[in-house]
């Protein structure tokens, strides 16, 4: 009887300390699960990690284990996806995003995504950028030329474009095309920018650049990258989460996790014993 009632009050603290909220955290997972085809196929297992405001947390892991699926989880994105079923929370600014107090469209502007492969609109790089802010009501010429100008500008792209606003977006080059659709995100002033795989399709030159870009970044939003390298890992951010088969098995800043990672899972990924 001792060790079973020493077993509830110790489920009792998790519990109420998983509860609890802190203000500095923009994301909180707590017990997140996730199914595809309608319960079939579970891909995320009892998911429990903070995410800290204006860092760059890297996800990492092999393909399959799970970090892409929870990136999208933290927009729900995955709710466009038949057949997926949820079970545990995610918070966002300590708000549940599966309360009826955060709507959908909102949470997905104030939680910008930018994809692995450069999705610009074949439209001009001017309305490519507009786009979000119209469909939000603003109409005013002046204030989109500002929100354009100042989000090209955020995204390093304006010195290249600015003479050439009018031109196809899709008319840019890859890495270009990529910082458009950074740009894009930006421009309705979101607090969190997702960024699954944004450097794969790029040549070392582009992916210098999005990387110098996301250390800028930082320090007006919270970034969330999802990568295969390493190495990127360890250049861009300060903490890491390692993913393997659906589940966070390490978590803490990234100095920690290459240098001293606590568990075995960890330390054979890194030193490509798996994968």
């Amino acid at each position: 009887m001792t060790n079973l009632f020493k077993r509830k009050k110790e489920d009792e603290i998790l519990n109420e300390n998983l509860s609890t909220h802190d203000d500095k955290n923009v994301f909180e997972a707590r017990n997140f699960n996730l199914w595809y085809r309608n319960g079939q196929k579970q891909a995320l297992f009892n998911i429990n990690i903070d995410i800290e405001r204006n860092k760059v947390i890297s996800f990492i892991g092999p393909s399959g284990c799970g970090k892409s699926t929870f990136l999208r989880s933290l927009n729900r994105m995955n709710d466009l996806i038949d057949g997926v079923k949820t079970k545990g929370d995610i918070f966002f600014n300590n708000t549940n995003i599966k309360s009826k107090k955060m709507d959908v469209t909102d949470l997905r502007t104030k939680v910008g995504m930018v994809f692995q492969k450069a999705t610009p609109f074949p439209i001009s790089i001017y309305e490519n950028v507009a786009y979000g802010p119209k469909s939000h009501g603003i109409k005013n010429k002046k204030v989109l030329d500002e929100i354009v100008e100042q989000a090209l500008k955020d995204a390093a792209l304006w010195d290249d474009v600015k003479d050439h606003l009018n031109d196809l977006g899709t008319s840019l080059s890859g890495g270009q095309q990529q910082r458009l659709c950074i740009a894009r995100a930006i421009a309705l002033k979101p607090d969190v920018l997702l960024m699954d795989e944004p450097t794969s399709a790029l040549d070392p030159i582009a992916t210098s650049k999005i990387e110098d870009l996301v250390l800028k970044l930082k320090d007006k939003y919270t970034i969330i990258i999802v990568t295969h390298s390493m190495a990127q890992a360890q250049r861009i951010s300060d903490n890491t989460a390692f993913f393997y088969e659906g589940k966070v098995i390490e978590y803490g800043t990234t100095k920690q996790i290459f240098m001293r990672p606590r568990e075995k899972r960890t330390n054979d990924y890194i030193n490509g014993r798996i994968g």
